[in-house]
C-alpha cells in the first residue's frame, strides 16, 4: 500500500513578476504531522492553496492522496480539511449554524460526526448561540477547526492557523493536533513561528518561494556546524555592530534582548571576547554556550540561499 499522501514534483507559481513557488518537489507519508516554516511571503500560503486544488500551478505536478490536483479537483475538495490563514466563516452565523452549514455542505449532519470533532467542539459548544464574529482568537480558531474536520477528511490543511491568538491558545491548539494525528490524520501546518518547528514530525523550511531543507526539527538542529553562544550586555544595537567586527566571527543575530554569536573556529576563548567588549565599554556582560535553536538554523540556512544567488548572479 503506498504510504505517501502527499507528492508534489517541480511545483512553480507566478503572480506577473513575483515568483511565489520556485521548482519546489517533497514527499508528505501518511499520518505525519509535518510543517512548513518561513516568514510572510514565502510561499506557505499559495503552496497550501494549490494541494488544496483552490489554485492551479503554473507548472509541476501535485497529487493528494493519489488524486491530481488540478484534474481531480473535486475528490481533493471532498477528502482534504482546509483552514485558511484568515478568519472566513460567517460572522453573522452562529457556532451552530456555521457547523451545520458546513456539514450540510459536504452531505453529512454534525449529528453523524460529531465524535470526530467532540474533543474539540465540546470547549466551544456552551457558545453555540453565539455569533461568530464575536467569538476570541483562540475559540474563532476552534471553530474554523471543527467545521474544517466535521466531513471526516484524511487529511488536513492549516495555513498559519495560530497567528493572532495568546500563548495558551497556541499550547491548546497543537494539542488538539497531536491528538489528531494519533487517530490518523495527515496534518500540513504553515506557520512563521519557528519554536512551532519543534512539535512537527518534519518541517520544511521555507523562503522566497524555494525549500532550503526538508528533515525532522532534531536533524536540523544536530546539524547547526558552528561553536554558538549567546551574549547580553547594555546597548543590544551597539552590541550587534561590535561583535560583528570581531575577529573570527562567523554570524551575528538579535534574539530578543540577546545577540546569538556564531564562530567559524571551533574553539573559543571567551575571556579575550569579554575583554574585547570590556574595551568597547560595555556592561553588565554575560556570554554562555548554547545549542542551535531551529531560528539559528533557518538564518544559516537563508544565508547560504543569498550567497548562492549572489554566486549565480556573478557568473
Amino acid at each position: 500500500m503506498n504510504q505517501v499522501a502527499v507528492s508534489v514534483a517541480g511545483l512553480s507559481k507566478r503572480y506577473g513578476e513575483t515568483i511565489a513557488l520556485h521548482d519546489i518537489s517533497f514527499e508528505i507519508d501518511r499520518g505525519e504531522l509535518f510543517g512548513f516554516i518561513g516568514p510572510d511571503g514565502a510561499g506557505k500560503t499559495t503552496l497550501l492553496r494549490i494541494l488544496t486544488s483552490l489554485i492551479i500551478p503554473d507548472s509541476g505536478k501535485a497529487v493528494v492522496e493519489g488524486y491530481n490536483v488540478v484534474k481531480d479537483y473535486r475528490k481533493i475538495r471532498s477528502i482534504c480539511g482546509y483552514m485558511p490563514g484568515r478568519f472566513s466563516l460567517y460572522y453573522d452565523l452562529t457556532v451552530e449554524e456555521n457547523l451545520t452549514f458546513f456539514a450540510t455542505i459536504f452531505g453529512t449532519t454534525v449529528r453523524e460526526n460529531y465524535d470526530q470533532i467532540k474533543e474539540i467542539y465540546r470547549l466551544i459548544e456552551p457558545f453555540k448561540s453565539r455569533k461568530a464574529g464575536k467569538l476570541s482568537g483562540g475559540m474563532k480558531q476552534k471553530l474554523a477547526l471543527s467545521c474544517a474536520l466535521i466531513h471526516r477528511p484524511v487529511i488536513l490543511f492549516l495555513d498559519e492557523p495560530t497567528t493572532g491568538v495568546d500563548a495558551v491558545s497556541r499550547l491548546e491548539f497543537w494539542d488538539m493536533l497531536k491528538r489528531l494525528k494519533q487517530n490518523g490524520i495527515t496534518i500540513l501546518v504553515s506557520t512563521p513561528y519557528m519554536d512551532e518547528a519543534s512539535l512537527c514530525d518534519r518541517v520544511a523550511l521555507i523562503q522566497d518561494g524555494r525549500i532550503m531543507r526538508i528533515s525532522s526539527p532534531g536533524e536540523i538542529v544536530r546539524d547547526y556546524p558552528y561553536p554558538l553562544f549567546s551574549v547580553k550586555a547594555k546597548d543590544i544595537y551597539r552590541l550587534l555592530g561590535v561583535l560583528r567586527d570581531y575577529e573570527g566571527v562567523h554570524s551575528v543575530h538579535a534574539f530578543g534582548q540577546l545577540v546569538h554569536l556564531s564562530f567559524i573556529e571551533k574553539y573559543i576563548n571567551l575571556d579575550a571576547l569579554r575583554d574585547y567588549l570590556h574595551q568597547k565599554e560595555f556592561h553588565g556582560i554575560e556570554i554562555h554556550p548554547i545549542p542551535a535553536a531551529i531560528e539559528d538554523c533557518f538564518m544559516e540556512l537563508m544565508q547560504g540561499y543569498k550567497d548562492q544567488i549572489v554566486a549565480t548572479n556573478n557568473i
